[in-house]
């Protein structure tokens, strides 16, 4: 194990299963796939949907299952999905990290790949009325800590994960009693209980964007709030170009 409690045996074991779901659940067909360097620090950069992070497990199975030199991407996961015991193990032991720009620093650091969702919870548990209307990335922070270390920026476009639990509403009176972020209803949950816990069987498409160099800046251009946007702007638009691009080879959202 690492610092951070990566587990190489047992995310093996895991792979299998995950492999499973993006050949013959999901359907996955991956674009671009070589534009993720196959050593070396980067930082991935995807829109968010769904509610539980799938798109994080595809992206990393797509590296994985269609690049010529696989590696693991260590995806940074919000802190309340960490608070679910089992979940909690299985994120940790497979790579996944608490979602803080000085975890994110650290790995890179090291020379790892590390997947960021800037969206967040909010985009993760977007209404299905507005899904695909790629939000704000946040407030730029995966572009200060891409500065700071010299990582490319790798944009990457999911098309799919709107789909998994598609929300009508949510409930956030009930969601701030429990203490959760969101408390979203969806076509199965709660109706069908534990049932409704079953991601749908959509049909995907994961496109990988040319890396946006960064380097050439200096880390001290971190603090230039302009030059944040302005890239982080960049990489919001060839998401959101890439995902109206794919949405159309879909003759419904499960074929």
């Amino acid at each position: 194990m690492d610092g951070f409690g990566f587990d190489s045996q047992f995310t093996q074991r895991v792979t299998k299963l995950a492999l499973w779901m993006y050949r013959n659940y999901w359907r996955v067909e991956a674009d671009g796939v070589t534009h993720v360097p196959g050593r070396g620090r980067a930082l991935l950069v995807a829109n968010h949907a769904g509610i539980v992070p799938y798109d994080g497990a595809m992206i990393r199975t797509a590296i994985i299952a269609e690049h010529p030199q696989p590696r693991h991407a260590r995806m940074l996961v919000v802190d309340w999905a960490f608070a679910v015991p089992f979940t909690n193990t299985l994120l940790v032991k497979t790579g996944n990290v608490l979602a803080h720009p000085d975890n994110a620093t650290a790995l890179l650091e090291r020379d790892e790949l590390v997947g960021v969702f800037p969206e967040g919870v909010k985009g993760a548990a977007k209404s299905y009325r507005d899904r695909y209307r790629i939000r704000r990335l946040g407030r730029g922070g995966f572009v200060q800590v891409a500065l700071r270390t010299g990582a490319p920026i790798i944009p990457v476009a999911v098309v799919g994960s709107e789909e998994v639990h598609p929300v009508l509403a949510d409930v956030q009176p009930v969601a701030r009693m429990l203490g959760l972020p969101n408390l979203p209803l969806t076509p199965t949950f709660p109706w069908l209980g534990v049932l409704g816990l079953v991601p749908l069987p959509s049909k995907w498409f994961i496109a990988f964007g040319e890396p946006v160099d960064v380097a050439h800046f200096g880390p001290d251009a971190s603090s230039d709030p302009r030059l944040v946007l302005e890239i982080s702007e960049h990489v919001r638009a060839w998401i959101q170009t890439t995902v109206n691009e794919l949405r159309p080879r879909r003759r419904t959202i499960f074929s």
